[in-house]
């Protein structure tokens, strides 16, 4: 099959796709972003993501390989070298890069298929590597959505997407205001568990088998007022070492397992 071909950098599209990997506005204005690797581009395929177009560098991806990532009717474009190496990220992009189309992930498009969803919160935070980590851990112990409480950037921001290992495409995701999302969760009868410092508990105490969120904040400045006035119970993770707190990733992992722990890993 005849492909169309481009070898130069200054081509307007590769302009376009430049600017949606570095620009948070342009990705909300046009709702669209952009994918980078096989791994990924297959995760989001899979998530019934619509992709528009694939630009591959046949060097390092095949026809009949693209096959097995992608529908045969989306576009594909061969791209010479120099036009990869311009976008490509990094050197395990393995040749491929795709646009695709932004979902929505207001509150109401969450979806809980049992009486007992398991969410985890995480308020404002600002590291993509950070938020990559959680969505990874999300995906780990396939927990029923990850909210992100006043989120500082958009969840298409390329680092997120290549720290998440693509787990931004197989979690659950919505994003909200604190206040909308503490609203949302007594609608449901959602036990809000926050960890926090304050008349706080060990983390093992509690019974996380019923409908449940864990709220975790910043390394810096831990959860805003609003959670810690409306948490059922305030939770801590004991520490026994000279410091009072962990990354924020990790923190969410030993309290998100400890959950999966308590449900028979269900």
């Amino acid at each position: 099959m005849q492909y169309k071909e481009i070898t130069s950098t200054q081509n307007q599209l590769i302009k376009q796709i430049l600017v949606l990997k570095e620009k948070s506005r342009e990705r909300k204005k046009s709702g669209r972003f952009v994918i980078e690797g096989q791994r990924e581009l297959m995760l989001a395929s899979k998530a019934n993501y619509q992709i528009q177009t694939v630009l591959f560098y046949p060097e390092l991806i095949s026809e009949r390989d693209l096959d097995e990532l992608i529908p045969s009717e989306i576009e594909r474009i061969i791209i010479s070298k120099d036009v990869f190496q311009k976008l490509a990220h990094r050197h395990t992009t393995e040749g491929v890069i795709a646009i695709a189309e932004t979902k929505e992930h207001g509150l109401k498009a969450l979806k809980f298929p049992k009486n007992n969803p398991l969410i985890l919160i995480a308020e404002a935070p600002e590291k993509p590597g950070n938020i990559g980590a959680i969505l990874r851990t999300a995906d780990a112990a396939n927990i029923d959505a990850v909210i992100i409480a006043n989120p500082k950037g958009d969840l298409y921001n390329p680092n997120i997407i290549r720290s998440s290992v693509g787990c931004v495409f197989t979690n659950q995701i919505a994003v909200g205001d604190t206040s909308e999302i503490i609203t949302f969760l007594k609608q449901h009868n959602i036990a809000i568990y926050c960890a926090a410092l304050q008349a706080s508990v060990g983390y093992h105490t509690q019974d996380f088998t019923s409908a449940t969120a864990i709220v975790v904040g910043t390394e810096a400045t831990g959860l805003s007022d609003d959670w810690i006035n409306n948490s059922t119970q305030n939770i801590i993770i004991p520490m026994q070492g000279e410091i009072d707190s962990m990354n924020v990733s990790v923190a969410a992992g030993i309290l998100v397992f400890e959950a999966k722990r308590q449900r028979n890993f269900k």
